[in-house]
């Protein structure tokens, strides 16, 4: 007798199965069944088609749950495995309110959002099980995770919208009002931190810029009406789109009209105005062809090629010459692009000398309407030629013809300012600009060059440019 119940018992021990295992919580029993045979892990139950970490996860059976998932095996648990119903394990630690386990689950990377087949997500069956045990732990624990809660299901219903059809549901609306508002918080401090990082990387580039006040100023502005636009979107405000503005530059060469524009494409790029920061750079032969009906394809081409950026058209005064002369297609080109530049796709910028671009604008009613900003560039002084020079001297990159080279104690930006006014007439100064320092700085290396002696070692010495060396540079400019 006792011999044939010792049979049965062993006989009922070996048809427990893994699942029996993982639902029971049976951490020992489970490990030797699923270290026996690894293939296992991922076993389908033949009727519900729910695998160990199913069972375990919607029982909070934590240590087997957390066996799964750092199993060392060549298999690995399958976290989005779904059952008959489509749930995964997490919907089951969901609906039944197993807080610990869907902890854990996340984690380990399983998909806050997953849908059923009809759509049901694991935050709509934790607010089910909430409302009946009055427990909102685990709908804390999915919003935690970033639970979308206006996912619709395959009612077009989200689960905001199932909660307003529940009675006595106060205790969990003031759990999601409390999470809107947190996230609400979030949006805004991520906005001000985004805004705050963008506003001093352009700071950091506008540095680069020696002079032109007014212009930076305007560039600040702009940036930060974009910036605030987006903090005013994290906080559900309805903001008007955006339109690229529409600008002429004005200024006299080297003056920075062409670096103000890149800044400028990078600016609208990074507020989400511009898709690309790419800027298009183009002058009358790149427009204008030689007969009749080239011009107009040649510069749609050049247009296109600047979609999403900037176009940008230096010498735009030579589109429009003095006097109206027959075989001149510049006017055509000019209008092509003026057709463009309401169509939001790319940005326009016309760029040339203060009184060509001055005549330029006047003589066409249809562009004086669609300027937003005149952007003028004034010619560098002394002083702001001095500190661009040391700026240029300090951010010799390698492949530069002075990198690693170095400036004597006696060039300070006073010295320098002093030496360009004293050598320099006015008259050059407005020709050059910028591309003064580039003279300079070439020249000067040059005479540092000459005066170095045969028996000179001194790397310090081979090295330093000294105040002489920018005066001898001076000698020798165009008149």
């Amino acid at each position: 007798m006792g011999n044939c119940q010792g049979k049965q018992s062993s006989r009922s021990r070996k048809h427990i199965t893994i699942h029996d295992r993982a639902q029971s919580g049976d951490i020992n029993g489970f490990q030797k069944l699923l270290q026996k045979d690894p293939s296992l892990i991922n076993e389908r139950n033949a009727i519900t088609l729910e695998t160990p970490l199913h069972l375990s996860a919607g029982n909070n059976k934590t240590k087997i749950v957390k066996f799964l998932l750092e199993w060392k095996g060549d298999d690995k648990v399958d976290l989005e495995a779904k059952n008959m119903c489509g749930e995964t394990p997490l919907h089951l630690a969901a609906k039944n309110g197993c807080n610990e386990t869907a902890r854990l689950l996340l984690a380990h990377g399983a998909l806050v959002d997953a849908q059923t087949e009809y759509g049901v997500t694991p935050l709509k069956l934790s607010v089910l099980h909430s409302v009946r045990t009055k427990d909102c732990s685990i709908v804390k624990t999915l919003l935690e995770n970033n639970a979308d809660y206006n996912a619709t299901d395959d009612e077009g219903m989200t689960v905001l919208d199932h909660l307003s059809k529940i009675q006595e549901s106060g205790k969990l609306s003031d759990v999601f009002l409390s999470h809107q508002e947190e996230q609400r918080k979030k949006k805004v401090l991520e906005a001000c931190s985004k805004e705050k990082e963008k506003m001093d990387a352009l700071d950091k580039e506008l540095s680069n810029i020696v002079g032109l006040d007014e212009l930076k100023m305007q560039l600040r502005k702009w940036a930060k009406s974009f910036l605030v636009d987006e903090r005013r979107k994290a906080l559900g405000l309805i903001v008007g789109t955006e339109r690229p503005p529409r600008i002429p530059f004005q200024g006299n060469p080297v003056t920075g009209k062409t670096m103000v524009a890149r800044i400028l494409g990078r600016l609208l790029h990074s507020v989400g105005i511009l898709r690309t920061p790419n800027v298009k750079e183009v002058q009358r032969t790149d427009l204008v062809g030689e007969y009749i009906g080239q011009t107009g394809p040649k510069t749609r081409e050049k247009i296109k090629q600047a979609e999403g950026g900037i176009l940008f058209v230096d010498e735009a005064y030579r589109l429009i010459p003095r006097e109206r002369c027959v075989g001149d297609f510049g006017l055509e080109a000019f209008e092509e692009i003026m057709s463009c530049m309401d169509s939001g796709k790319v940005l326009v910028i016309f760029a040339g000398y203060n009184e060509p671009m001055q005549r330029v604008i006047s003589s066409n009613e249809g562009f004086s309407r669609r300027i937003t900003n005149i952007f003028k560039f004034k010619d560098l002084s002394c002083e702001e030629l001095a500190n661009l020079l040391h700026i240029k001297m300090s951010n010799q990159t390698e492949d530069n013809l002075l990198y690693g080279f170095k400036l004597h104690s006696s060039c300070s930006e006073n010295a320098i300012a002093e030496l360009i006014q004293k050598e320099t007439t006015k008259v050059q100064r407005m020709k050059m600009n910028g591309g003064l320092v580039d003279i300079m700085l070439n020249n000067a290396k040059g005479n540092l060059d000459f005066r170095i002696t045969d028996d000179c070692v001194e790397s310090d010495e081979l090295l330093t440019i000294k105040l002489e060396d920018f005066e001898a540079a001076l000698r020798f400019l165009p008149k």
